[in-house]
């Protein structure tokens, strides 16, 4: 299903981005690409599995939080998409409960396939994956991500200006399941963003879960992440040998802020 839907767009790209509009910026797009990939998984998934609900980005739906469901990111990374750089992809996740149990992203423009189920391990074309065995926070290869919105991407950028020196570099790639995924490859050590929808995460946390890394999401249940000095609105994901020092010092530059 995610596969079909990244012939799809790859196909569709390759005549060039189509129709393109805006949604909650002017930077924030949404083309014919992520409209016509997001109909794809939904009859799928409506062939399949009828009575599930299905959150999307383009077509939205309810929030899932009892039983079976789908989240579905059409193209993550459509400015990327838009621009004919290669680094989108298509994520699918479901959920049971509100909880990603299944998850797997495609990059249209390779053909690479990103798999995890729950207690299973996590791959990348078929190769098991495993984050990587970072330990110090100087050496620390670190992604991230911007909002759209204006003054939040002024705060980010205070906030990463602060901590490049206390870290190897930094990476920001503009899809966020694809820097999950590279956590789970061990491509980065750690990867932060403030302000993702549940769309972005759903199964590129997983993927990075399933391979080893420390995850905080803002839908944990059983935490104050008021107090552990990042944001409620925090991704956080993390080799586990970097990830106190990491949230330690984004706490003491302001992460809770953001």
């Amino acid at each position: 299903m995610a596969a079909e839907a990244a012939r799809l767009v790859a196909g569709l790209r390759a005549a060039g981005p189509g129709e393109v509009s805006t949604k909650s910026t002017e930077t924030d797009v949404v083309t014919s690409g992520d409209r016509a990939a997001e109909r794809l998984v939904r009859e799928r998934l409506a062939q399949w599995w009828p009575d599930a609900p299905v959150l999307g980005e383009e077509e939205g739906g309810e929030t899932p939080s009892a039983g079976l469901a789908w989240v579905v990111d059409p193209i993550d990374g459509t400015v990327n998409y838009l621009y004919g750089h290669p680094a989108y992809a298509v994520s699918v996740a479901a959920q049971v409960d509100g909880e990603s149990v299944a998850g797997a992203i495609v990059e249209p423009a390779t053909g690479r396939t990103w798999l995890a189920a729950r207690g299973a391990g996590a791959t990348l074309d078929g190769r098991p994956l495993r984050v990587s065995a970072a330990d110090r926070l100087e050496l620390t290869l670190v992604a991230t991500g911007f909002a759209y919105d204006r003054d939040r991407r002024a705060r980010q950028g205070q906030l990463w200006a602060g901590l490049l020196p206390t870290v190897r570099d930094i990476r920001r790639g503009g899809a966020a399941s694809l820097e999950l995924c590279a956590v789970a490859a061990g491509w980065v050590d750690a990867y932060v963003e403030h302000g993702l929808h549940r769309w972005d995460w759903a199964a590129g946390a997983l993927i990075a879960q399933e391979a080893g890394a420390v995850v905080r999401l803002p839908t944990d249940p059983g935490q104050s992440r008021a107090d552990d000095g990042l944001g409620a609105e925090a991704v956080f994901v993390s080799t586990p040998g970097v990830a106190e020092q990491l949230r330690a010092a984004l706490a003491g530059a302001g992460a809770g802020t953001v």
